[in-house]
Formats: C-alpha cells, structure tokens, sequence
C-alpha cells in the first residue's frame, strides 16, 4: 500500500507533502477544456470507479437473487442480509408505517453505492475514494434533495413549503425570525451539509493515509538512520489511520442514507412536525 502512495516530492527544503490536486489523477479521456480551478474536463479515473461500482453492485445482487431458495445459501443470504439491513434498520425504523417500502429502492441504492465508491480508497491499485470528490457528493445530494422536496409537494401539494418553514404553535412576531432561519436550514444547509459531511470526510481520510506513504516513501529513501528509523513509527501510524479510514467509509454510507430517509419522513410528516 506504501509503494502506491503518492510519492513526495523534495527540495533543498527537505519534505514537501502531496496536496489535493495530486489525489486527482489525470483524465483517462480528456476532451479540452477546465472546470473548476484545478481540472480539466474529461473522463477521469473517478468516473471510471462509479461506472465500475455499478457493475459490481448490480452483478452481485443479480446472482445473489438468481436462484431463491426457502434455505438460503451464503451468497443468497448475504444478499437477503444486506437488503434487510436497509429495509429494516433504515427504511423501516425511519419512515416506518406503510410508507416506506416504495422509498427503499432508494435507500438501498444510495447505500450500497456510496459504500462501494468509499472502499474503492481502500483497494489498492484503485485506491481513491471516489466520493472525494466534491463533484460527485453534490451530484447525490442534490437527487435526495429534488426527491424529498417532491415528496413533499405531492404529499402536501404547496402547503408543504409553508409546514416546511413555519413551525406550529409559534407567536406571529417571532416567525419574522424564524421563518428565515427555517428557510436557510432547510432548503439550503440541509443539503449542502448533507453532501460536504460525505465528500469532506472522504477526502480528509484519503489525504491524510496519502501524506503518510509519501512520509514512508521519503524517509526510507532519505538516507538518513534517524529518519528510516522514524519511518516505522510512521508505519504504525498509517497501518491505523488506514484501518480508521476504512471504517469511516462504511459508517459514511450509513449516515448518508440514515439522513436522506430522516429527510424523506420530514417530508412525509411535515404536517405532524
């Protein structure tokens, strides 16, 4: 995992550490053009990984229900595991009711597609998350957004804007404070926090096990003991940020999809909040 670090780069000054722009690999395809700051357009390494997380995501549970029987197999009961845990745990304890069944297609894409793009920084070779990319992030946030924002206006029809941001029992001279607040919260930090909780965490994991095996990398190759004998301290500490990392990647994906159904039951509710 080390030799697949990005490898540090030195000066007169000694160390210099990978930066952001180093964990974004040149485009596979690039067709012209910049967007952004620092990238250009084109068909990247991360896109690649999502399409690639698709395939692995649809392949396994299409086997996995290919053939149904009363005593599962392993991989029968790993698949029927996997799709409980989101129905039950997330959809079912969330939303609850009758409701949430049509909602847990959802919750199980979103899941196990976040989860999937988060193991890929753990894998070497592939070996970046792909959710580090803000890009990405936004583009998921912003579907649960559309989607509870509709949810609401087809259960509620416009009414659903004002229980939104008009909170119930509260005086009529306080709701020329609250109603901004409500609005802000809402419609706006909601979702972008919902999307920078996942992208920030994510890209925070990655460079911090990258600036560790370019540390590794530089020490060893430094020439000095003191720094080679540093290099292993280092070591332990990269074993246990990457295992730390890779724990974070599953948890992420549960808080995502926690939240997006916590949103999808705001908006289902709205009139009982």
């Amino acid at each position: 995992m080390i030799a697949l670090a990005l490898p540090a780069t030195t000066t007169d000054d000694g160390f210099i550490a990978p930066t952001i722009e180093d964990t974004h690999y040149p485009n596979i395809l690039p067709w012209g053009g910049e967007y952004g700051v620092m990238f250009e357009a084109g068909f990247g390494k991360q896109m690649a990984l999502m399409i690639l997380s698709v395939i692995i995501i649809a392949t396994f549970f299409l086997i996995a229900s290919r053939r149904r029987q009363l005593v599962p197999g392993k991989l029968q009961f790993l698949g029927e595991s996997a799709y409980g845990f989101v129905r039950n745990s997330i959809g079912k304890d969330i939303i609850g009711g009758r409701d949430f069944m049509k909602y847990v297609p959802w919750l199980f894409t979103a899941f196990f597609f976040v989860l999937v793009n988060n193991i890929f920084g753990a894998i070497p070779l592939l070996q970046i998350p792909t959710f580090s990319h803000p890009g990405s992030a936004y583009a998921i946030a912003a579907i649960f957004f559309v989607l509870w924002v509709g949810i609401g206006l087809k259960k509620h029809g416009l009414r659903y804007l004002k229980l939104a941001v008009v909170p119930s029992g509260v005086p009529w001279p306080i709701l020329i404070i609250v109603v901004p607040i409500e609005i802000i919260s809402n419609f706006i930090v909601r979702p972008v926090t919902h999307s920078l909780r996942l992208f920030a965490t994510m890209l925070a994991g990655h460079l911090i096990v990258t600036l560790a095996g370019s540390a590794i990398a530089y020490m060893v190759g430094s020439g000095s003991i003191l720094l080679q004998g540093t290099s292993v301290l280092v070591l332990l500490g990269f074993i246990a940020m990457y295992m730390l990392e890779a724990l974070i990647m599953v948890l992420q994906a549960y808080v995502f999809t926690l939240l997006a159904a916590i949103y999808i039951e705001g908006a289902l509710h709205a009139d009982a909040h």
